[in-house]
């Protein structure tokens, strides 16, 4: 699912459930010492997952250890992203020389608590919610809009090291005509953005699809 909003250099891995057998490495079953069951299958899942796209791409497997803030630490010479949700694992690896970065996100396609959304959403992205969700009733936008944000927050961690906020990203949506629903979303960055190539950013740009009860969303940072 996800692989359909990523160009053809990423290589994605996914599953609709846990891999009882997914093994982890010495490093990764540390993390995971006092984590619950359900917590450490879904880790060793999507790790799985990380594995599978990294040999896609000719890389043999390696341990995949958390950095600051919970990001993977990706090998030398690798981007990627993971997300897991319920009933939905994947990975997506790139060779850093194809693309800065990458970001991917799945959520249950539902929608949104009210108090999640109040602090997800600005008051510009509130007024194009109302009128996606009136040309587009099928939607949960407010989902959508969460799970963009992340994708954004994950693209944008390992090129700057630095938070984030829901506020910082302002998201911009746009529907294709067809089912199942997708299309594409601009995130203007509202604080200064990394330096790719020489050049500042100042907005991502990412797609989306809802399909099979998940709201998923992609975002790549080409090299300038």
């Amino acid at each position: 699912m996800i692989a359909e909003l990523l160009p053809g250099s990423v290589a994605v891995a996914e599953t609709y459930g846990d891999d009882e057998a997914a093994p982890l490495y010495p490093e990764e079953r540390a993390l995971m010492a006092d984590a619950v069951e359900r917590r450490r299958r879904e880790f060793a899942t999507v790790r799985a997952c990380a594995r599978r796209a990294m040999a896609e791409l000719g890389r043999a497997p390696r341990p995949i250890p958390s950095c600051p803030r919970g990001a993977p630490c990706w090998p030398p010479g690798l981007v990627g992203s993971m997300t897991h949700c319920d009933g939905y694992r994947a990975a997506a690896v790139a060779h850093a020389t194809d693309l800065a970065s990458v970001g991917i996100d799945a959520e249950p396609h539902a929608p949104l608590p009210k108090d999640v959304l109040d602090a997800v959403r600005l008051p510009s992205e509130q007024w194009r919610l109302r009128y996606l969700s009136v040309r587009h009733p099928a939607v949960h936008w407010d989902q959508l809009l969460f799970s963009a944000k992340e994708s954004v927050y994950k693209a944008w961690f390992p090129l700057t090291g630095d938070h984030l906020d829901f506020a910082d990203a302002d998201i911009e949506f746009e529907a294709a005509p067809g089912s199942p629903p997708r299309g594409g979303f601009r995130a203007a960055l509202l604080v200064p953005g990394p330096l790719v190539g020489g050049r500042r950013l100042t907005h991502f740009e990412g797609r989306w699809v809802v399909r099979k009860g998940l709201a998923a969303t992609a975002v790549t940072v080409p090299h300038t």
